[in-house]
């Protein structure tokens, strides 16, 4: 199988070095895309002298853009320009432990799925470190996406996961509308448009160890509108299969 992890980065410093060393450890054939937001904190020098010593390591430096949503959607263009089986996404803050790496891919070819989801809100997953705003914003966002997207998935907005390639290249990227963070919840709605299977996998969400959060009460109203829009394209059209 051939696999590449997707990161995208900003002002990751800190976790950067210590997070490719575990993902060696645990995927050591894998391929890694690091997509650098021209992090003043030197990120993206990092990243290069990682790459440099490793040819399995791949970086884009973006200038003048910034933002999570068309970061990821940016790595998964790329991606699919290449021969990949299977695109494992993932935070750079250590909030998604390599160590779920091999239940996702698991999950993915037992359950003969499309995406796995590492999942905070299945038996056996669960939040650490989470203050009671973050919690409430977290469980509303995933409901009003069941609701609005026709998604089965409890964990709609999480974006630890691990995607069959060939799935992927049936979805139109030029189509999607999200540019931060409700990225996650329009991938799934977009892959369940295509005729995605769609498991999750239980995960230990750990709060970030070094850094600061990016998510703030604007981006999830900005997300509210986003998966409504996506949620009438969905009722103009058919219903997409879960």
């Amino acid at each position: 199988m051939h696999v590449l992890i997707t990161l995208c980065t900003y002002n990751e410093a800190e976790n950067l070095p210590r997070l490719l060393g575990e993902l060696r450890s645990v995927l050591p054939q894998g391929d890694i895309l690091i997509i650098d937001d021209d992090s003043p904190d030197g990120t993206g020098k990092i990243a290069d002298e990682k790459a440099a010593a490793d040819s399995h390591i791949r970086v884009v430096h973006r200038k003048g853009e910034r933002g999570l949503g068309s970061a990821t959607l940016k790595a998964f263009q790329l991606s699919l320009e290449r021969n990949y089986d299977l695109l494992i996404n993932m935070d750079a803050d250590f909030s998604h432990p390599p160590r779920y790496i091999p239940a996702l891919i698991d999950a993915l070819q037992t359950e003969q799925a499309d995406v796995a989801v590492g999942s905070r809100y299945v038996p056996g997953g669960k939040i650490v470190g989470w203050p009671l705003k973050r919690h409430l914003m977290s469980r509303c966002i995933n409901i009003w996406s069941r609701i609005f997207l026709g998604l089965k998935a409890r964990d709609c907005s999480g974006s630890y996961r691990c995607y069959r390639c060939s799935m992927l290249r049936k979805i139109d990227f030029s189509r999607f509308r999200s540019r931060g963070y409700s990225v996650q919840e329009e991938l799934l709605f977009r892959c369940a448009q295509v005729g995605a299977k769609i498991v999750e996998s239980p995960i230990v969400f750990e709060e970030r160890r070094l850094g600061d959060s990016k998510i703030n009460m604007k981006e999830a109203i900005r997300a509210v509108f986003v998966i409504l829009r996506c949620g009438l394209e969905r009722f103009r059209t058919n219903k997409p299969r879960p």
